[in-house]
């Protein structure tokens, strides 16, 4: 093995694992998001139960909890599969034999566009801002109403 085909593998290395590290970032971004969401709307949906003293009506399936989830399940996934891409990228290194394999940009780019489509429901149910000529309390619960 020469010296220069020795700097070529190490950079290829490198790069898978600049590569895995990206999926990891992205991964740890969605977890996080998907939280966030499920428990800002929990959060909302309490304190809209608390200043109304009654339950507000939520969707069975398109609600906010539910995106947040998808959104978690869906961050563990790409973890999942970066891993194992990271892996056979290095074999496949290794072995002198790398392809490219464009599975995981299309994978992720069908889910995030179902989940986005899947939020539009959440968007489009949202009600219009409240007028300022009703009272404080009006307005907020109006506010309320739309989480």
């Amino acid at each position: 093995m020469t010296k220069n085909s020795k700097v070529d593998r190490q950079r290829e290395h490198q790069a898978n694992e600049r590569t895995f590290l990206a999926w990891l970032r992205t991964s740890i971004a969605l977890i996080g998001f998907g939280f966030a969401i499920a428990r800002f709307s929990l959060f909302l949906r309490q304190l809209n139960s608390t200043l109304s003293q009654q339950q507000p009506e939520v969707d069975p399936i398109f609600n906010s909890e539910n995106l947040g989830v998808c959104l978690v399940i869906f961050g563990i996934v790409v973890i999942a599969s970066a891993a194992w891409h990271y892996n056979q990228v290095f074999w496949q290194i290794e072995h002198g034999s790398y392809r490219p394999n464009r599975f995981m940009v299309w994978m992720m780019t069908a889910v995030v566009i179902i989940l986005g489509t899947l939020s539009i429901p959440l968007v489009l149910r949202a009600k219009k801002l409240p007028n300022p000529t009703t009272n404080s309390s009006q307005r907020r619960q109006s506010y309320l109403d739309d989480f």
